[in-house]
Protein backbone atom coordinates (compact mmCIF):
# COMPACT_ATOMS: atom_id res chain seq x y z
CA UNK A 1 0.00 0.00 0.00
CA UNK A 2 3.21 2.31 0.66
CA UNK A 3 4.23 1.85 -2.81
CA UNK A 4 0.64 2.21 -4.41
CA UNK A 5 1.04 5.93 -2.68
CA UNK A 6 4.14 6.81 -4.25
CA UNK A 7 6.58 6.42 -1.28
CA UNK A 8 9.14 4.04 -2.44
CA UNK A 9 9.52 1.39 0.24
CA UNK A 10 13.49 2.51 0.18
CA UNK A 11 12.67 5.97 1.58
CA UNK A 12 10.59 3.98 4.60
CA UNK A 13 12.50 3.36 8.08
CA UNK A 14 9.55 2.85 10.25
CA UNK A 15 6.45 1.29 9.95
CA UNK A 16 3.77 1.75 12.59
CA UNK A 17 0.35 0.11 12.40
CA UNK A 18 -1.91 1.09 15.74
CA UNK A 19 1.48 1.67 17.73
CA UNK A 20 3.53 -1.49 16.56
CA UNK A 21 6.41 -1.66 15.00
CA UNK A 22 5.39 -3.82 11.43
CA UNK A 23 7.14 -5.24 8.62
CA UNK A 24 5.96 -4.59 4.95
CA UNK A 25 4.12 -7.89 4.92
CA UNK A 26 1.90 -6.86 7.33
CA UNK A 27 -1.58 -7.28 5.96
CA UNK A 28 -4.26 -4.29 7.17
CA UNK A 29 -7.63 -4.47 8.43
CA UNK A 30 -10.07 -1.89 8.27
CA UNK A 31 -10.20 0.78 10.86
CA UNK A 32 -5.99 0.36 11.44
CA UNK A 33 -3.90 3.49 12.06
CA UNK A 34 -0.81 3.47 10.16
CA UNK A 35 2.13 5.76 10.54
CA UNK A 36 5.37 6.11 8.13
CA UNK A 37 8.54 7.53 8.75
CA UNK A 38 11.54 8.02 7.18
CA UNK A 39 15.25 7.61 8.02
CA UNK A 40 15.99 10.26 10.74
CA UNK A 41 19.40 10.72 11.87
CA UNK A 42 18.63 12.10 14.98
CA UNK A 43 17.24 9.24 16.65
CA UNK A 44 18.16 5.24 16.58
CA UNK A 45 15.10 3.09 15.90
CA UNK A 46 17.42 0.20 15.53
CA UNK A 47 15.62 -1.80 18.28
CA UNK A 48 11.89 -0.76 16.52
CA UNK A 49 12.92 -2.08 12.97
CA UNK A 50 10.75 -4.87 11.01
CA UNK A 51 10.86 -3.39 7.69
CA UNK A 52 14.47 -4.25 6.94
CA UNK A 53 17.29 -6.28 9.44
CA UNK A 54 19.03 -2.87 10.74
CA UNK A 55 19.38 0.65 9.69
CA UNK A 56 22.28 2.78 8.40
CA UNK A 57 24.21 4.60 10.83
CA UNK A 58 26.85 6.17 8.63
CA UNK A 59 25.48 7.46 6.11
CA UNK A 60 27.01 7.65 2.73
CA UNK A 61 25.57 7.56 -1.42
CA UNK A 62 25.77 6.39 -5.04
CA UNK A 63 24.10 8.65 -7.14
CA UNK A 64 23.09 7.80 -10.34
CA UNK A 65 24.47 9.03 -13.78
CA UNK A 66 21.22 12.02 -13.41
CA UNK A 67 22.78 13.42 -10.58
CA UNK A 68 26.65 14.21 -10.97
CA UNK A 69 25.97 17.64 -9.57
CA UNK A 70 24.38 16.35 -6.71
CA UNK A 71 27.21 14.14 -5.90
CA UNK A 72 29.93 16.76 -6.21
CA UNK A 73 28.26 18.64 -3.67
CA UNK A 74 27.39 16.49 -1.08
CA UNK A 75 30.89 15.21 -1.24
CA UNK A 76 31.63 19.61 -0.33
CA UNK A 77 29.42 18.93 2.13
CA UNK A 78 31.41 15.83 4.04
CA UNK A 79 29.67 12.99 2.83
CA UNK A 80 31.14 9.94 1.12
CA UNK A 81 29.56 9.73 -2.06
CA UNK A 82 29.84 7.48 -5.32
CA UNK A 83 29.33 9.02 -8.43
CA UNK A 84 30.10 7.94 -11.97
CA UNK A 85 27.95 8.58 -15.10
CA UNK A 86 28.94 4.98 -16.24
CA UNK A 87 27.20 3.60 -13.58
CA UNK A 88 24.64 1.72 -14.73
CA UNK A 89 21.63 -0.06 -12.49
CA UNK A 90 23.45 -3.01 -11.70
CA UNK A 91 26.55 -1.61 -10.53
CA UNK A 92 24.70 0.94 -8.13
CA UNK A 93 22.56 -1.99 -6.96
CA UNK A 94 25.56 -4.00 -6.09
CA UNK A 95 27.70 -0.91 -4.56
CA UNK A 96 24.28 -0.17 -2.20
CA UNK A 97 23.82 -4.00 -0.87
CA UNK A 98 27.57 -4.45 -0.84
CA UNK A 99 28.46 -1.32 0.99
CA UNK A 100 25.22 0.09 2.63
CA UNK A 101 24.89 3.14 1.13
CA UNK A 102 21.68 5.25 0.35
CA UNK A 103 20.56 5.17 -3.43
CA UNK A 104 19.87 8.53 -4.89
CA UNK A 105 18.04 8.66 -8.40
CA UNK A 106 15.41 10.42 -10.11
CA UNK A 107 14.56 6.77 -11.40
CA UNK A 108 11.73 5.35 -9.20
CA UNK A 109 11.86 2.03 -11.26
CA UNK A 110 15.51 1.68 -9.51
CA UNK A 111 14.16 1.95 -6.49
CA UNK A 112 12.23 -0.76 -6.67
CA UNK A 113 15.13 -3.21 -6.56
CA UNK A 114 14.87 -5.59 -4.09
CA UNK A 115 18.79 -5.17 -2.94
CA UNK A 116 18.57 -1.51 -2.42
CA UNK A 117 17.13 -1.09 1.32
CA UNK A 118 17.78 2.45 1.40
CA UNK A 119 17.49 5.71 -1.66
CA UNK A 120 15.71 8.77 -2.54
CA UNK A 121 14.00 9.72 -5.41
CA UNK A 122 15.17 13.29 -5.98
CA UNK A 123 12.26 15.36 -7.14
CA UNK A 124 14.29 18.89 -7.45
CA UNK A 125 15.98 19.27 -11.17
CA UNK A 126 19.16 22.06 -9.86
CA UNK A 127 21.94 20.47 -7.92
CA UNK A 128 21.54 23.12 -5.08
CA UNK A 129 18.25 22.34 -4.54
CA UNK A 130 18.62 18.70 -5.09
CA UNK A 131 21.31 19.45 -1.74
CA UNK A 132 18.78 21.34 0.04
CA UNK A 133 15.96 18.53 -0.33
CA UNK A 134 18.54 15.79 0.53
CA UNK A 135 19.25 17.53 3.42
CA UNK A 136 15.91 18.26 4.61
CA UNK A 137 14.51 14.89 4.02
CA UNK A 138 17.81 12.95 5.50
CA UNK A 139 17.97 15.69 8.48
CA UNK A 140 21.60 16.05 7.44
CA UNK A 141 22.88 19.42 8.62
CA UNK A 142 24.06 18.24 11.69
CA UNK A 143 26.30 15.34 9.95
CA UNK A 144 28.04 17.16 7.66
CA UNK A 145 31.31 17.96 7.84
CA UNK A 146 32.12 20.67 4.66
CA UNK A 147 34.93 20.70 2.91
CA UNK A 148 37.27 17.80 4.32
CA UNK A 149 36.27 15.54 1.73
CA UNK A 150 37.67 15.85 -2.34
CA UNK A 151 35.42 17.07 -4.79
CA UNK A 152 36.76 14.94 -7.92
CA UNK A 153 37.44 11.78 -6.49
CA UNK A 154 35.84 11.57 -2.55
CA UNK A 155 38.97 10.50 -1.52
CA UNK A 156 38.82 12.49 2.70
CA UNK A 157 40.97 15.35 2.86
CA UNK A 158 44.45 15.27 4.93
CA UNK A 159 45.24 18.51 6.16
CA UNK A 160 49.23 19.66 5.71
CA UNK A 161 52.19 21.76 7.01
CA UNK A 162 52.65 24.27 3.96
CA UNK A 163 56.45 23.78 3.57
CA UNK A 164 55.31 20.61 2.79
CA UNK A 165 53.86 21.61 -0.21
CA UNK A 166 55.07 25.48 -0.98
CA UNK A 167 57.17 24.10 -3.83
CA UNK A 168 54.40 23.52 -5.77
CA UNK A 169 52.49 26.38 -4.92
CA UNK A 170 51.73 29.31 -7.20
CA UNK A 171 53.57 32.55 -5.86
CA UNK A 172 50.19 34.23 -5.00
CA UNK A 173 49.03 31.45 -3.15
CA UNK A 174 51.97 30.64 -0.59
CA UNK A 175 52.08 34.62 -0.44
CA UNK A 176 48.00 35.10 0.71
CA UNK A 177 47.39 31.29 2.45
CA UNK A 178 48.47 29.37 5.55
CA UNK A 179 46.42 26.69 5.67
CA UNK A 180 46.66 23.93 2.77
CA UNK A 181 45.17 20.20 2.74
CA UNK A 182 45.93 17.44 0.06
CA UNK A 183 43.64 14.67 -1.16
CA UNK A 184 45.60 10.95 -1.23
CA UNK A 185 43.78 10.08 -3.59
CA UNK A 186 44.12 12.42 -6.81
CA UNK A 187 47.38 14.43 -5.36
CA UNK A 188 45.70 17.78 -5.36
CA UNK A 189 45.79 20.74 -2.98
CA UNK A 190 43.15 22.78 -1.67
CA UNK A 191 43.52 26.27 0.41
CA UNK A 192 40.93 28.42 1.16
CA UNK A 193 41.06 30.73 -2.13
CA UNK A 194 38.44 32.63 -4.07
CA UNK A 195 34.89 30.47 -3.89
CA UNK A 196 34.89 29.63 -0.20
CA UNK A 197 32.80 32.43 0.40
CA UNK A 198 30.35 31.50 -2.49
CA UNK A 199 30.41 27.57 -1.15
CA UNK A 200 30.43 28.69 2.30
CA UNK A 201 26.15 30.04 1.09
CA UNK A 202 25.61 27.60 -0.80
CA UNK A 203 26.45 24.80 2.32
CA UNK A 204 24.62 27.20 4.77
CA UNK A 205 21.74 26.96 2.37
CA UNK A 206 21.55 23.33 2.17
CA UNK A 207 21.40 23.28 5.83
CA UNK A 208 18.53 25.59 5.88
CA UNK A 209 20.62 28.09 7.60
CA UNK A 210 22.21 25.27 10.52
CA UNK A 211 24.62 23.80 8.96
CA UNK A 212 27.55 26.14 9.97
CA UNK A 213 26.01 27.04 13.11
CA UNK A 214 25.87 23.79 14.02
CA UNK A 215 29.32 22.88 13.17
CA UNK A 216 30.90 26.23 15.26
CA UNK A 217 28.18 25.04 17.96
CA UNK A 218 29.99 21.69 18.22
CA UNK A 219 33.32 22.59 18.65
CA UNK A 220 32.73 25.65 20.43
CA UNK A 221 34.71 27.66 18.09
CA UNK A 222 35.83 25.77 15.23
CA UNK A 223 34.31 26.84 11.90
CA UNK A 224 35.05 23.64 9.49
CA UNK A 225 37.54 21.24 9.98
CA UNK A 226 39.33 22.17 6.56
CA UNK A 227 38.23 25.11 4.37
CA UNK A 228 40.36 24.59 1.45
CA UNK A 229 38.04 24.58 -1.48
CA UNK A 230 40.16 26.17 -4.12
CA UNK A 231 42.03 23.11 -5.93
CA UNK A 232 45.26 23.60 -7.77
CA UNK A 233 44.17 23.63 -11.43
CA UNK A 234 47.96 23.82 -12.61
CA UNK A 235 50.68 23.26 -10.94
CA UNK A 236 52.98 25.94 -12.94
CA UNK A 237 50.00 28.50 -13.15
CA UNK A 238 50.70 31.71 -11.27
CA UNK A 239 47.49 33.44 -9.95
Amino acid sequence: MIEALGVPHTEVELVLVNGESVGFERALDDGDRVAVYPKCELLDVTSLLRVRDRALRETRFVADAHLGGLAHLLRMTGFDTLYDNHFGDDEIECLAASQRRIVLTRDRDLLKRSAITHGCYVRALRSELQLREVFDRLDLARSAQPFTRCLSCNTPLRAIDKAQIAARLPPGVRQRYERFAVCDGCAREFWEGTHWQRMRRLVDFAGGGRTLRALVGRSGKRRCRTLMVQRLRSRTKST
